[in-house]
């Protein structure tokens, strides 16, 4: 981008920033202090690549089971945090005091206790020493303190709350309703420190073994130059648009949120070079702000990463990999295509213009025919890679990896050699005067290399279904190879002369992406180790019913109400908190509430729904006030009010907390038992609802609206949404029978695969549990063997009534929470009526009624101004 330049605002206080949030922001003088945190990062990242490789398994060597791994990784976090990180505003920044030397040093070994002392406890169990009790109580003091240092107190106090409820939540101050029989020291000790139910839990094994590798692939990726290249790549295809700075920084940090788990390292990575530039072409500071908030706050839902709660979701939910990214992609898509489309009403309604372009302008139709085409070999190239590599194992056989892996050196060496053939980027200051925007077909090719890795990563994941952490791993061991060499070979396709000095700088580019990468990690470490407390307060204490009862209580037992009250909780939980402990917290206390009460009014929602529900809604905590961490990110960027740029940032992402509601009432959504082609009209039906959505609360469609135009919207797009709605009103969903007729209804339907029943009865806690589950039927045998074999329940029929007689343990009716002797209340099938998409018509007629008369208005107020 060619411009004049002169220093940003604020740039020193916004690398501040970033190291407050992320890396932290001691910069010691002493050498031995300053090469202690050189070594101990890199020592971390070699360590995680280490345990993530193949290498220990198949040489026997150095192998670790999760447990012990575990135990490192916090020890490294924990230490890293008391380096990195100062106590205190006023505590010194240019060195590290002997305290925390202390302090580091006796929590890496109160970390790592699990790791040297594994034999012995599990030689026994639940017996634990006095020095195990004080280990686990210092040990919790001090990751507490961690976590403090490098993430504020938020979610210090929001464990030290759960901790509370496990000492003293058997007090009679308590309300009867939330009260608990309450934990000795040694046995909350236990519990927390020495077992995986607590702060060794699954949460810091997904950050062991998952999460690392990626955090570490995206920050070689960003050393390596590929965030500075989307940003550009970004602003050359859009920068030129109505408020085209605007529409970049959405692109920009879409493409950036595919790397990055933090969105308040996105604010402040793209948001000081798109926020200034959006101020130049019309928008406010907060509006400037806002945009930036939510564009970097949606990377975090975007696939494949999502902010490590991909790889937290597979294990929390118990679904593949794949399948999480699949019902994550459509809504994240639309919820950004939303966003772009709220930016351009935004420039419409103020009359704005894009950034100069040094090409000539192009028609629409050309536009369209180049993206298409694009697309199209897009698609093609992927599929002929796809038989390529099919080939290249038919026939090498045995040695197909050592062709794959010379397929892959060849094609990152021959698109770097495209990019030694342009000039370098280089990212410009974005308060400086604009001249011209870059060109795409001119930089495209500088960062096309860069793809390579990306390609090897989806590849791994989605193709050959390897873990994540093994795609990671090897993704990491690429970009670690492309950082090395892409200095070197550059200049020596250049023919620069001598390459020693580009070699040293590609060492050192290494050595830094390894440190960065880890001290990323540092507050996820400490994040997932903290919340693990949280999750084990749960388990000991089974809050989470607690919960269920407290919202249905205050809910009164209405549908609606439930779902805001959890929209609400969630988002005040995940207040201050970064995004993978944000969701820990949120679906270990809120999920099984959602799943509890909708059961209860018959409404059965897919546990992966409900777990983007509360994600969804734990993330908007960092859009809106008074906390909300990105907002106020962004308004240090932008000089706005950090207040008002939340309200702000929070009225354009509507869109994303209208999505979650839509997940419970209609999972088409998410791509749930979908076909593709049902796929495909779900996604453009879904991106034109959101749209429409879009334009009603903005207040714009063809033309201004006027209130009745956006009410009128708001209905087409709620009937888009969810167009089952107004078919259950005139014809009901399900047909009702009598329990005592279900064996006979089983036995006469052959086909029959699924069957909705009503239950209630009195469970374990003297509670009365009314609810309604969808069972599963086998195809096989009479009614009995059916249900028996299928779902796992046995049933008996006493005077005209349905009871269950019999559970298999571990079997879907026993998951299901069901209990002998509950009652069968009656039992529910689909009914046979009309496709529900036949509402589409009608919404789309009055959508197109509606921009009849906006565009007809238009031209009217147009031809009295001409």
């Amino acid at each position: 981008m060619s411009i004049t330049t002169h220093t940003p605002p604020s740039a020193e206080n916004l690398d501040d920033m970033i190291a407050e949030a992320d890396t932290g922001n001691r910069k010691p003088k002493s050498r031995f202090a300053i090469a202690l945190l050189l070594t101990l990062p890199l020592a971390w990242s070699l360590f995680q690549l280490w345990i993530g490789s193949p290498l220990p398994s198949q040489f026997g060597i150095g192998f670790l089971n999760d447990t012990e791994s575990r135990a490192l990784h916090l020890a490294f976090a924990v230490v890293l945090a008391f380096f990195a990180f100062p106590a205190f505003k006023s505590s010194p920044r240019n060195r590290i005091p002997y305290m925390d030397y202390v302090l580091a040093l006796i929590g890496a070994f109160c970390a790592a206790y699990l790791f040297f002392f594994y034999e012995d406890l599990a030689m026994r169990p639940g017996l634990p020493t006095t020095l195990d009790l004080v280990v686990a109580f210092v040990g919790i003091i001090l990751t507490l303190e961690a976590a403090r240092r490098s993430l504020g107190p938020p979610l210090v106090i929001v464990a030290l709350f759960f901790l509370a409820y496990v000492f003293f939540g058997d007090s009679e101050y308590l309300p009867e309703i939330i009260r608990w029989k309450g934990a000795s020291v040694g046995k909350a000790m236990t519990h927390m420190w020495l077992t995986t139910e607590g702060v060794f839990g699954i949460a810091l094994g997904v950050s062991s073994g998952f999460v690392f590798l990626f955090v570490l692939f995206g920050a070689l990726l960003n050393q390596a130059g590929a965030g500075n290249y989307f940003i550009q790549v970004a602003f050359s295809l859009l920068g030129h648009m109505r408020g085209g700075p605007a529409k970049a920084a959405v692109l920009s940090s879409a493409m950036t949120g595919l790397i990055s788990g933090s969105s308040i390292a996105n604010v402040v990575t793209t948001g000081t070079f798109t926020i200034p530039l959006m101020k130049k072409v019309g928008f406010s500071a907060e509006k400037a702000g806002a945009v930036e908030v939510s564009s970097s706050v949606n990377g975090v839902i975007m696939p494949p990463v999502m902010g490590a709660v991909a790889f937290l979701m597979v294990e929390y939910v118990g679904i593949s990999y794949i399948e999480v990214v699949k019902h994550a992609f459509l809504p994240a898509t639309i919820s950004y295509i939303a966003l772009l489309y709220i930016v351009h009403l935004e420039a419409l309604k103020s009359n704005m213009q894009g950034l100069p372009r040094v090409t000539p302008a192009r028609g629409w139709k050309m536009q369209v025919l180049r993206s298409g085409i694009i697309m199209a070999s897009l698609f093609i190239l992927a599929g002929a890679l796809y038989y390529f590599v099919a080939a290249i194992r038919w026939v090498l056989g045995d040695i197909a990896n050592i062709g794959l892996l010379m397929l892959v050196v060849f094609g990152y060496i021959w698109l770097l050699y495209l990019s030694a053939k342009t000039d370098d980027l280089h990212m410009d200051h974005a308060d400086a005067e604009i001249v011209s925007l870059p060109v795409f077909g001119d930089i495209y090719k500088a960062g096309l290399y860069y793809l390579v890795p990306l390609v090897l990563l989806i590849w791994f994941l989605m193709v050959e279904r390897k873990s994540p952490g093994l795609s990671a791993f090897w993704a990491s061991m690429l970009m670690a190879f492309i950082l090395v060499t892409q200095k070197p070979l550059k200049a020596w396709f250049r023919k620069q002369g001598d390459l020693k000095p580009f070699a040293k700088e590609g060492f050192f580019d290494l050595i830094d992406g390894l440190n960065t990468g880890a001290r990323n990690m540092i507050g996820i470490g400490v994040a997932t180790a903290t919340a693990g407390i949280i999750v084990g307060t749960v388990t000991l204490t089974g809050v989470g019913q607690v919960m269920a009862e407290f919202v249905e209580l205050v809910s009164g037992g209405v549908l609606i109400i439930m779902l805001l009250m959890v929209a609400l909780i969630s988002l005040v939980l995940g207040m201050g908190l970064p995004t993978t402990a944000n969701y820990i917290v949120v679906s270990s206390l809120m999920a099984s509430v959602v799943v509890e009460l909708g059961s209860q009014n018959g409404l059965i929602v897919p546990l992966v729904a409900v777990h983007m529900f509360v994600f969804y809604f734990g993330i908007m905590a960092d859009v809106t006030p008074p906390v909300g961490l990105a907002s106020f990110a962004a308004a240090a960027v932008s000089g706005g009010d950090p207040i008002k740029t939340g309200f702000t940032a929070f009225f354009y992402s509507m869109r994303t907390a209208l999505l979650p509601f839509l997940f419970i009432f209609n999972t088409d959504l998410l791509l749930i038992d979908v076909t593709f082609l049902q796929g495909v009209v779900v996604f453009f039906v879904s991106l034109a609802a959101m749209l429409i959505f879009a334009a009603a609360t903005q207040g714009y469609f063809m033309a201004r609206s006027r209130l009745y135009e956006s009410a009128l919207l708001i209905l087409v797009a709620f009937t888009l949404f969810r167009p089952g709605y107004w078919l259950d009103q005139i014809i009901e969903p399900f047909e009702t029978h009598q329990a005592n007729q279900m064996l006979s209804y089983i036995d006469e339907n052959s086909d029959l695969e699924l069957l909705r029943i009503s239950v209630e009865g009195e469970n374990i806690d003297g509670r009365w549990i009314e609810k309604t589950v969808i069972m599963p039927i086998d195809k096989q045998g009479d009614a009995q063997s059916r249900l028996a074999t299928g779902a796992g329940l046995e049933i008996r029929e006493e005077d005209s009534k349905v009871y269950i007689d019999n559970l298999m343990f571990g079997e879907f009716a026993e998951q299901q929470g069901l209990d002998f002797d509950w009652e069968i209340t009656q039992f529910q099938v689909e009914a046979d009526r009309p496709h529900k998409e036949w509402f589409f018509i009608p919404a789309f007629l009055l959508a197109l009624l509606v921009a009849f008369v906006q565009k007809k208005r238009l031209r009217k107020e147009e031809g009295v101004n001409a």
